[in-house]
């Protein structure tokens, strides 16, 4: 825990907040000093307050979060507060943890013959045949490294000078991300950054090791993936939004696989925090194409049926991803998150996802940025938040369909228990009559 967070909750230490609603007054901290946040607080009316006051709502940094939390600050929220992550989101959001969990989910299905968990054969180009899900196969083939350096070994064996693509587990904006297409090039890294690759030996840092999706959708010859907002209100039961404006980021520069071109981050990677230092960055529309825009783009060229089919795909990937790690989540009713979903989708129009981040960046690169990131923020209080605004953490969340603004429900465990305990009610009371 850092020494300001120690400071702030030594002294509350061993009781719980008084943070109660004073006459409708509601109170907000932020970590996060930025306009979209604090003018959607105080259009409501809302009063800011520092993280050592009494506060109803909280938008804070993720390791603060977590010290919050944490069993060394002895503090307990109260019904009337709430904050915006849960306390071990990183079992979504760091990326060797999300791999972890999406494989163990898969064995469960297939330990207990769920038909999610159906397998194929798949042939390679070189004409080997791997075992792929055919149903949970968003996920490009992974490895986390160190620990699963044999294993990676023999899979890159199995397609000798394929493409894949490294990145630090705890890093974010492209930091530290690098492609290799030889087993000897990742071996001279590991003797240059001092970091061995051997199961038995432990490293500071672990990586994870994923096959590139070389064959990305193109539009205009360059790459892209696309950032869509996912917010959860509760693990379990799972209840889950999508909100609808999500955008494609572009790469500045026209995509290109060849070996000379293996080190051009430029082609490569998408994230704004790299490619706005490029040559070509165009600071009007920031290398975005909003979701809605790419909807059009494919129906006119690829036709409405596949479109149709690709747009469910991600919300079945978005699911199944929530679903991997909603039992290992520790689910305080106080709780809710608003995870920015990365994704790419490859020229068959099959989605992968890429990674997910626990605090998805509210910086404004362009003035639509600003309109989008403005109504997330709004549309996320209306929904977390019960229908008199003020904040109750007993409340069923389980928001009106106007307090939905521009997220539609993913799903609901709740209700789809409440309807199915309906039907089968209806269905007995039918074979009785």
């Amino acid at each position: 825990m850092s020494q300001e967070i120690r400071k702030i909750y030594s002294n509350i230490h061993g009781r719980s907040s008084s943070a109660t609603i004073d006459k409708g007054r509601v109170t907000y901290c932020t970590d996060l000093e930025k306009s979209v946040i604090i003018s959607n607080f105080e259009r409501r009316g809302w009063i800011q307050v520092a993280p050592d006051d009494e506060w109803n709502f909280y938008w804070a940094f993720t390791q603060n979060c977590r010290s919050i939390f944490s069993i060394d600050s002895g503090y307990r929220m109260n019904d009337n507060q709430m904050i915006n992550h849960f306390p071990n989101h990183y079992e979504l959001s760091r990326k060797d943890l999300l791999v972890k969990n999406i494989k163990r989910y898969r064995k469960e299905l297939e330990k207990e013959g769920n038909p999610l968990a159906e397998k194929t054969e798949v042939p390679l180009l070189n004409g080997q045949v791997v075992t792929r899900y055919v149903h949970l196969d968003f996920i490009p083939v992974t490895y986390v490294l160190p620990a699963d350096y044999n294993m990676f070994v023999e899979e890159y064996r199995k397609s000798p000078q394929s493409t894949w693509i490294m990145k630090p587990c705890g890093k974010s904006q492209g930091a530290g991300i690098f492609l290799i297409n030889k087993l000897s090039k990742l071996k001279k890294w590991s003797r240059e950054a001092k970091t061995p690759f051997h199961p038995q030996l432990s490293s500071k840092e672990s990586y994870v090791i994923s096959r590139y999706i070389d064959n990305p959708l193109l539009i205009g010859g360059k790459k892209f993936d696309l950032r869509l907002y996912v917010l959860v209100t509760s693990f379990r039961p799972l209840k889950a939004y999508l909100f609808q404006h999500g955008f494609c980021r572009f790469c500045t520069v026209k995509y290109d696989t060849s070996v000379t071109e293996l080190d051009n981050m430029y082609v490569h990677l998408t994230n704004v925090s790299v490619q706005k230092h490029g040559g070509d960055y165009n600071s009007l529309h920031g290398g975005k194409m909003s979701v809605q825009n790419l909807k059009l783009f494919l129906e006119g060229t690829r036709g409405r049926s596949v479109t149709e089919k690709l747009f469910a795909e991600m919300q079945w990937l978005i699911v199944h991803s929530l679903k991997a790690v909603s039992p290992v989540m520790a689910n305080d009713r106080h709780c809710f998150e608003c995870y920015g979903y990365d994704i790419i989708i490859d020229n068959m129009l099959k989605p992968w996802l890429v990674e997910v981040n626990a605090s998805p960046s509210l910086q404004s690169t362009t003035h639509n940025d600003r309109i989008l990131k403005h109504k997330l923020i709004d549309n996320i209080v209306s929904v977390v938040v019960p229908p008199d605004g003020i904040p109750d953490a007993r409340w069923n969340k389980i928001p009106d369909a106007d307090a939905l603004g521009d997220f539609e429900l993913l799903i609901d465990e709740e209700l789809m228990e409440k309807e199915d305990l309906s039907s089968r009610y209806n269905k007995y009371h039918r074979f009785k009559l």
